[in-house]
């Protein structure tokens, strides 16, 4: 057994049941950490276009050079804003006001990811977009959180009161916050974000490298292949047809929205099985070995692909590299990544013979030409992967 006293944040999602008028007050905080965070992305995208002002006067000659140099968004001024405004817009005060600094928050992380050119311009909120959230941090007074199960079904959240939600499973830790969201099939959940200490986990003796695929989702180095479900597919149909229905429907009208809670429906029931079956699969990879090693496969890049985009997106590999992370994080296991350049399907795991033959992706099995090993190109490139993450491994040690 190993020991790690460290600490790690945990989630917790549970489906919630408000009561109409719980509803209410949670559709108001949603629209009021929206208005805030556009109202700070507003005031600093005028601060922005005085400096493209003045560099066009330079551009022009109107100017000889440009001095203007206006701040950069910040979090904590924005806040103190923030403050002020609500002395003069009084239903702001009506909701969580530790969601709205949140929302600011967040702007600020997205205006840092731009600045570091990670990431473009952040954009305006819309109240069409498909999810709808909010966040609340669990102040403590006495030792009592704002944020706390009061009994066997009820959580309390700041502002809205004791909702009722579906206990599946003990909170475990010292609650730090909340994220509540609603889908687009009107369903209410809350995410409740715990501090645990790590436990002592049951070190394995195996590795495994990972080969991802499309015909098959999942080949191992010893072999064992996990078959793609395809989820897309098999509600392909149902979704056409619901989606045709839609397109028939005026929109606005109550039809119009009782046909688009059913697409939704549809889709959230696809990504609730996706979701279980990625669970699945990781925690078994996780508690069955001490080494993974995978691929870094450069997903954005592959759906440049018009044949097979629509397959990739289906399969799911940046979700479930994102899962295997984590989980590898908790339970103390390696997760090693190997580049996107390595050839794995191409080299012989046997002698290292490198066959470019097999560049052609139709080729599913081939005898090594050097050492006339039989191989199966996913296991064959599951092996080299795991062998490839082991030497990157005892370089880092």
């Amino acid at each position: 057994m190993t020991e790690n006293n460290t600490t790690y944040h945990k989630g917790f999602k549970f489906r919630l049941y408000p009561t109409e008028e719980q509803a209410t007050q949670i559709n108001r905080t949603i629209g009021c950490c929206r208005y805030s965070y556009n109202v700070a992305l507003r005031k600093q995208k005028e601060k922005d276009l005085l400096w493209w002002i003045t560099e066009e006067m330079v551009q022009n000659g109107q100017l000889l050079s440009n001095e203007w140099k206006g701040p950069r968004y910040n979090a904590n001024a924005s806040m103190k804003e923030n403050t002020a405004f609500k002395k003069i817009t009084s239903w702001l005060k009506e909701v969580d006001s530790t969601a709205i600094q949140n929302a600011l928050q967040h702007l600020g992380e997205a205006y840092n990811a731009y600045y570091k050119k990670e990431k473009g311009k952040p954009k305006f909120k819309s109240k069409k977009n498909e999810m709808q959230s909010y966040t609340s941090k669990c102040n403590y007074n006495k030792g009592v959180g704002t944020i706390r199960i009061v009994e066997e079904n009820y959580i309390t959240l700041p502002k809205v009161g004791k909702v009722r939600f579906a206990k599946s499973r003990e909170v475990t830790g010292r609650i730090i916050g909340a994220t509540v969201r609603r889908t687009p099939s009107g369903k209410y959940f809350v995410s409740v974000l715990a501090e645990v200490g790590k436990e002592p986990t049951q070190i394995s003796m195996f590795q495994t490298g990972v080969d991802v695929g499309l015909k098959a989702f999942v080949t191992l180095s010893d072999g064992t292949v996990i078959h793609n479900p395809k989820f897309f597919y098999r509600v392909e149909e149902k979704m056409k047809k619901e989606q045709r229905i839609l397109s028939r429907r005026v929109i606005g009208s109550r039809n119009w929205w009782k046909q688009k809670k059913k697409v939704a429906r549809t889709h959230e029931k696809m990504a609730n099985a996706r979701e279980d079956f990625l669970q699945k699969i990781t925690t078994m990879l996780v508690h069955e070995n001490q080494v993974i090693s995978m691929e870094d496969i450069r997903v954005k890049n592959l759906l440049k692909n018009g044949n097979l985009a629509k397959a990739i997106s289906d399969v799911s590999w940046a979700e479930f590299r994102r899962i295997l992370t984590y989980k590898c994080e908790w339970y103390g296991k390696e997760l090693v990544v190997v580049g996107s350049n390595y050839a794995s399907s191409q080299l012989c795991s046997q002698c290292g013979f490198k066959n470019k033959k097999t560049k052609n992706l139709a080729i599913r099995e081939w005898q090594c030409p050097s050492c006339q090993t039989k191989h199966d190109r996913d296991q064959n490139a599951a092996k080299n992967i795991l062998a490839e993450g082991l030497r990157i491994l005892s370089k880092s040690e």
